[in-house]
């Protein structure tokens, strides 16, 4: 049996992401919001806290990875469920080179010999090595950073603490009366969209779900969210009452490094560079983590291609790592290590995902109201999450009008790819015209390719989708055939019906049968099948007609079905 992850091992994986916003989050707000950064980076806490009950609720019903993807592949198109997925790779991509990119830059302050590209390729091999190993060595690794990172930060607070009640509160009333560029109100807004990006890594949890322990998920968001609240407001207090706001701008990229130097001396200061080389690290762990759930679900879903789920005897899908490995480093080479035009991606895509995620928990309620939940956010603090996530979308676009378009050109061929995969058989189709209306009859290779897309396009048509039924109306299979024939490439269908009774009323053979006409591109085959729908019959299909669990569909359960949605597999809900 595969091990799962517990609370601390789950923690740190996606802790590592998230707690390395510290070392520029905090410098990145006082920028912006001056005196007032550490009230926009509460701010940011409270939306992570609306955030918790929001990924609690949607992960709580919907227990599968995939995170934003997952939740809006249940609830609305596979189209839009794959956009929400194409932000999440470019989050994650542009986070694993922007990690190991600085965590590289601050060991080379310590030891000038290392070179900066080299080593950060080398940085990026290591981690895809880890994860390849399999994900419970990984979470070992990523324990000893986390543990490591806490204890430098608590040691870096309590020496500021210490300098400044034994050098007097001066400097901090001092920066408390400077002049605010522009109004209080404008400071803190811009001051809070920088500061939002302090929370990338809060997603991460919902990607790879699975491998967690039961009841371990929700406590992740909680400790992701107490580490927020603490570090980054104390952070940016310490620094205000300590350094004056004109040095604090000069040494904005390494401020906790100075801080530790100006409170503790040069140790505290080598302490925390290593302390950000380490946890930085630790973030390309996460990004691989968080896009190895995620690319295999997508995979599993036809949206990538399948050879991307081969996996290893340790059970790592060992080419989704090498992908990965493989785009990073390209990324990182064309950009010549010059990542500043990979934020921009970073960012857009990031606050994207947060955004998607939040209307992936509206749609929830709307569509899958009966799906037992654990918890609930509510109405209101679902609008506010979502409206927070778009204001500081918007300020980081103001802040940096040219992220957009550096965004868009790597988002336009991701989701190509993704759209080919999506839409491959009206793409071939369209070859296939292409070719008949140009090419010559009677030139062999032009009837080889046609034989060839022909053979592809039946290939991918021929995989058969089941839908279980326990007696639905005519309305709602016409849903589940208008569902899958406009997201599922299949012309084959197979509605099965299981019950202990002897006889299937006579309405629901006649209206499939209406339905079967109605529908002459899908092939319906109503099947009675003899037992109990239970996760043991799931799998006893899925095996005897050798069609994936997760192309299985059932419609809603509501609060009296006996089982989990995670104990079926990975069946998806459909109607």
């Amino acid at each position: 049996m595969k091990k799962k992850l517990n609370e601390l091992e789950a923690t740190a994986i996606c802790g590592n992401d998230i707690s390395s916003s510290c070392l520029y989050v905090s410098a990145l707000a006082i920028v912006y919001a001056g005196q007032y950064a550490w009230i926009s980076l509460l701010i940011v806490s409270l939306i992570l806290f609306l955030f918790r009950k929001i990924y609690g609720e949607v992960v709580g019903a919907l227990p599968l990875n995939g995170g934003a993807y997952n939740a809006l592949l249940n609830t609305t198109k596979k189209s839009t469920a794959s956009f929400a997925a194409s932000l999440t790779v470019l989050s994650y991509m542009a986070t694993a080179v922007i990690s190991a990119s600085e965590a590289i830059k601050y060991a080379h302050g310590l030891w000038h010999q290392i070179p900066i590209v080299y080593a950060t390729i080398f940085l990026l091999l290591v981690f895809m090595g880890l994860v390849i190993l399999g994900i419970g060595e990984s979470s070992k690794v990523a324990i000893g950073i986390f543990i490591f990172h806490l204890s430098s930060l608590v040691i870096l607070c309590l020496f500021c603490i210490y300098f400044l009640f034994n050098n007097g509160f001066d400097n901090l009333i001092a920066n408390f009366k400077s002049p605010v560029d522009g109004s209080i109100s404008t400071a803190l807004f811009f001051g809070f969209a920088a500061a939002m990006l302090g929370i990338s890594g809060f997603e991460s949890s919902a990607n790879y779900v699975e491998e967690q322990q039961k009841g371990v998920f929700p406590k992740t968001l909680k400790n992701m969210w107490i580490i927020v609240t603490v570090f980054n407001p104390l952070l940016a207090f310490l620094a205000l009452a300590i350094i004056p706001l004109s040095t604090i701008n000069s040494n904005q990229d390494t401020l906790l490094s100075f801080m530790g130097n100006l409170s503790g001396g040069n140790w505290l200061s080598y302490l925390v560079s290593i302390d950000a080389a380490l946890v930085l690290s630790g973030a390309v762990l996460t990004s691989y983590v968080g896009v190895g759930g995620l690319v295999e679900r997508m995979a599993l879903d036809r949206i990538l291609p399948k050879e991307l789920l081969i996996k290893n005897k340790r059970g790592s899908s060992y080419f989704i790592f090498i992908t990965f490995f493989l785009l990073a480093v390209s990324v990182l080479l064309i950009t010549k290590g010059d990542l500043k035009a990979l934020a921009g991606v970073y960012t857009i895509a990031f606050l994207g995902v947060m955004a998607l995620f939040g209307i992936g928990n509206l749609l929830l309620k709307i569509k899958r109201g009966r799906l037992p939940r654990p918890e609930k956010a509510s109405y209101p603090a679902v609008l506010i999450a979502i409206v927070g996530i778009i204001l500081a979308l918007l300020g980081n676009i103001i802040l940096n009008p040219g992220y957009l378009g550096i965004f868009l050109e790597y988002l336009i061929p991701t989701l190509l790819v993704v759209g080919f995969m999506l839409y491959r058989t009206p793409i071939l189709k369209g070859v296939l015209l292409f070719l008949d209306y140009l090419t010559p009859d009677n030139k062999q290779i032009f009837k080889k390719i046609n034989r060839k897309i022909n053979i592809a396009i039946r290939k991918i048509n021929s995989q058969e989708f089941v839908f279980f039924t326990k007696g639905d109306n005519v309305e709602a299979i016409n849903k589940v055939l208008l569902y899958i024939s406009e997201n599922e490439e299949t012309r084959r269908l197979k509605i099965v019906n299981i019950s202990n009774e002897e006889k299937v009323p006579s309405k629901l053979k006649n209206d499939i049968e209406v339905l079967d006409r109605a529908y002459p591109q899908i092939v319906i085959e109503f099947i009675e099948e003899t037992g109990v729908f239970n996760p043991e019959k799931i799998k006893e299909l899925s095996h005897r007609w050798k069609i994936p669990i997760n192309f299985m569909f059932i419609g809603s359960p509501g609060d009296k079905f006996p089982y989990k949605l995670q104990e079926l597999g990975e069946v998806r809900l459909i109607i």
